[in-house]
């Protein structure tokens, strides 16, 4: 079994907001297993998810693997309430972690796969590597970029909304983010790593 976690902050608020793509990329694959799996006697557009231990999940399958997909509902700083509490009681191997994260030191549109790397002053993954007591599990960081402007504080910048140019190539980048999901599951690290670092 895999926990597949995208990171973000609830209420419509923060809905499109940058810090918010690895909830739009693990909602975005949620969709495409149903869509693509008939076999799970779910409609189209239909997801199963329910609140558990402070996060939104939806147990699905890719094949014959079971996955759980989460977006952890306590706010950025307090993500790892969510993800430790999931490995603990589904039992679930380290190894089989994958975190979704925003990155502003790539390019919108750019990804790479990490582990065992230090936090980088996202909150998200300082509160997941805190309370597992590592930071060695792997994450999937999807590029939002830099703010233009000088004078403009990052945190406002990835709080902000996506520009529409960057919305309008959106849905091709959450795609490839689950492209990049489904491979790490089948390949390895390695291979995924190969495929889809920019």
């Amino acid at each position: 079994m895999w926990l597949i976690v995208g990171l973000g902050n609830p209420g419509p608020k923060y809905a499109l907001t940058r810090h918010n793509i690895g909830f739009l990329a693990v909602d975005v694959f949620a969709q495409s297993l149903v869509s693509g799996n008939s076999a799970s006697g779910m409609a189209a557009g239909q997801l199963p998810w329910k609140e558990e231990h402070k996060a939104h999940c939806c147990k699905l399958k890719i094949e014959d693997t079971p996955v759980i997909l989460a977006k952890p509902m306590t706010f950025m700083n307090k993500s790892g309430e969510s993800v430790q509490s999931l490995l603990q009681f589904y039992k679930i191997n380290r190894e089989n972690l994958l975190v979704v994260q925003d990155d502003i030191d790539q390019s919108f549109g750019n990804m790479r796969f990490h582990k065992n790397r230090g936090h980088g002053g996202h909150n998200g993954i300082r509160s997941i590597s805190e309370l597992l007591g590592t930071q060695d599990y792997t994450r999937l960081k999807l590029g939002v970029g830099r703010p233009t402007h000088p004078e403009m504080e990052v945190a406002d910048y990835v709080l902000g909304k996506f520009s529409s140019e960057e919305q309008a190539e959106l849905a091709t980048v959450l795609n490839k983010a689950g492209d990049a999901i489904e491979s790490l599951v089948f390949d390895g690290l390695n291979k995924a790593s190969t495929k889809f670092n920019s």
